[in-house]
């Protein structure tokens, strides 16, 4: 059920014709307006609905989620900017909301107009069609170059009972999040004030999507939101305690869930590797030279190749633009010890290699240089990600 698993939810998803073919328009209604919040890319290259929802979500509040696959809407100009607009009128008389309440989502080609026609025809039918059952509909839609529908949900005590939150993703390349992911919607039944709803997808995101690289392309498009519906008999979230606690570890657990999930259905990837950073000066060093690894092409074709070429690993550290003593840079593959102080140890190849063959790939460097540390998911390089990427338009 996903996004339809807590209460308060339904969902759907119809063939509009955006694409030449299957589910392209997914719709995600609360029963009634809700708390809500985002996140969104720091690209400065924004899709319009990426605009027209960020200013949305400024009430703190939101109804309806619209996403449509096949067109990214971005570069897209002022036109942009009145379709993503109409698109929220469309849903609003849907469902009998105000506009700003609803959320706008797109993914797919940039530079290209949103088929107008295709949505003022298929969002009635979507929103006639909504139904509690229709998440797994939606999570479907939103795919465009996904092997595989991304869905979640997990449940948290709250008060004396139960709570929950859904979610849905999709995301497959063009995968480098800053602040957010592809597109992620999330859903819960917990009743939150608006400010700490916010609060606590910020410190879920920062810990899972924001920590997930592809390709090293962050989108035009790239969203995470949450609506909370407090349909579920429990207290209000109104302030820090052990409420909020759980609010946000569940978020936290269902965003790193779909994260390993977008990395895993990676374009055309085969390995999945955990890069990890410690003895860092600062946690934002730890976290640059862990990303400059991740998305390092020769580490990530080393990976796919399952090759123990550590001095890929440590060339990286080098160039990552963080002030490192390079003489004092250890390097572990899995249980591996392959580097001491920058140069080579005595080890065993076949151990290093099986290292590397394993899932998840564990690679783990020590800077010596504090205490600070840092991590991020990433995928091997394959043949199969330039095809895809090669004829993405045609």
């Amino acid at each position: 059920m996903s996004v339809t698993a807590p209460s308060g939810f339904r969902a759907t998803a119809v063939a509009s014709g955006i694409k030449p073919e299957g589910l392209d328009l997914a719709l995600v209604a609360a029963d009634r307006t809700c708390a809500a919040a985002g996140v969104f890319t720091r690209n400065r290259a924004q899709a319009a609905p990426v605009v027209v929802s960020r200013d949305h979500l400024g009430s703190g509040q939101a109804r309806a989620v619209v996403i449509n696959a096949g067109c990214a809407n971005a570069a897209t100009g002022e036109s942009g900017l009145r379709d993503a607009r109409e698109t929220a009128r469309l849903v609003a008389d849907a469902i009998d909301c105000r506009p700003v309440d609803v959320i706008v989502g797109s993914t797919g080609v940039i530079g290209v107009a949103l088929p107008m026609a295709a949505l003022r025809a298929g969002i009635p039918r979507a929103a006639a069609a909504l139904a509690r059952e229709g998440g797994a509909l939606a999570a479907r839609a939103i795919m465009t170059t996904d092997t595989r529908p991304k869905e979640v949900v997990v449940e948290f005590p709250l008060g004396a009972g139960t709570a929950r939150v859904g979610g849905m993703a999709k995301g497959a390349g063009m995968i480098a999040p800053n602040m957010a992911t592809m597109l992620c919607i999330l859903t819960t039944d917990a009743e939150v004030a608006p400010p700490l709803l916010a609060s606590a997808l910020r410190e879920a995101v920062g810990e899972s999507l924001n920590r997930i690289t592809v390709d090293g392309d962050t989108s035009t498009n790239d969203m995470a939101v949450v609506l909370a519906s407090g349909a579920v008999s429990a207290p209000a979230i109104l302030g820090a305690g052990r409420d909020y606690d759980a609010l946000r570890d569940a978020l936290l657990r269902a965003t790193r869930d779909l994260a390993e999930k977008i990395v895993r259905d990676g374009e055309g990837a085969s390995r999945f590797a955990e890069v990890r950073v410690e003895g860092a000066k600062s946690p934002s060093d730890a976290d640059r030279i862990a990303r400059t690894i991740a998305e390092s092409p020769l580490v990530k074709t080393a990976l796919h190749g399952g090759d123990p070429n550590w001095g890929r690993i440590l060339a990286a550290v080098g160039r990552s633009g963080v002030a490192v003593d390079i003489d004092r840079v250890d390097i572990h593959l899995g249980p591996v010890w392959v580097a001491e102080s920058g140069r080579a140890r005595a080890y065993e190849e076949s151990l290093a290699h099986r290292a590397v063959t394993e899932d998840p790939v564990r690679i783990r460097v020590d800077l010596h240089a504090g205490k600070a540390s840092g991590w991020i998911w990433t995928c091997d390089l394959t043949r199969a990600y330039v095809d895809i990427n090669a004829h993405y338009r045609s």
